[in-house]
């Protein structure tokens, strides 16, 4: 679904790039918890806003019906290159990840939002800067986004302004080992934006 986009060769480098950014902002979320991380192969794909709202419900169906689904985004932007990570929590226990990230399980629905966006900011951050720094630049990441707690993942999505056809997402599963915890990082970088990820790209191919 690529080929209109990458290269074979662009592509496998993406993943492979992914490949360690993930690696390492696992490291870095397995040290900070004291918890082991089980990660899934990144996949490179060339997606439309539907196709990413497909998939979103897929993963909404995937998760617990017991646990609610619910969604962060962070834009990024640095030489050259531009998008948001989406990090989607499903099938996800809240007391579960506060007591590891040391909140207080009991807390209300103010307290569980400034987890989830403090999860983003250190998954989503991680992995962020992982890339950044092996294609030898630095992304500023803006502030994180609550897109909802137990949403319709397609009506939201529906309701923001997107201004391009297709988009190269990066998409990377975590689940804590002996924790209900499992989320879905997209990495989002639209048509518009890619020429510079593209520019990097060919540099380390070369």
């Amino acid at each position: 679904m690529t080929a209109n986009l990458l290269t074979e060769d662009q592509r496998d480098c993406l993943q492979e790039i992914a490949n360690v950014a993930m690696g390492q902002s696992a490291d870095h979320l397995a040290r900070l918890l004291g918890v082991f991380v089980v990660l899934s192969i990144p996949t490179v794909s060339l997606l439309t806003p539907n196709d990413i709202a497909m998939t979103l419900q897929s993963l909404q169906h995937e998760g617990d019906d017991d646990q609610e689904l619910a969604g962060v985004c962070q834009g990024f932007i640095g030489g050259g290159i531009a998008g948001e990570a989406l990090l989607i929590f499903n099938g996800t226990d809240y007391r579960d990840l506060a007591t590891l990230l040391r909140y207080d399980a009991s807390a209300g629905a103010s307290a569980r939002s400034e987890l989830l966006m403090d999860t983003t900011n250190v998954l989503g951050g991680a992995c962020l800067h992982g890339i950044a720094r092996q294609l030898d630049t630095h992304f500023s990441l803006g502030p994180p986004t609550l897109l909802g707690e137990h949403f319709n993942i397609t009506e939201t999505l529906q309701k923001r302004e997107i201004n391009w056809q297709n988009a190269l997402v990066i998409e990377i599963n975590y689940t804590i080992e002996d924790h209900k915890v499992n989320c879905d990082l997209l990495l989002v970088i639209s048509e518009n934006c890619i020429d510079g990820l593209l520019e990097k790209l060919n540099y380390l191919i070369d």
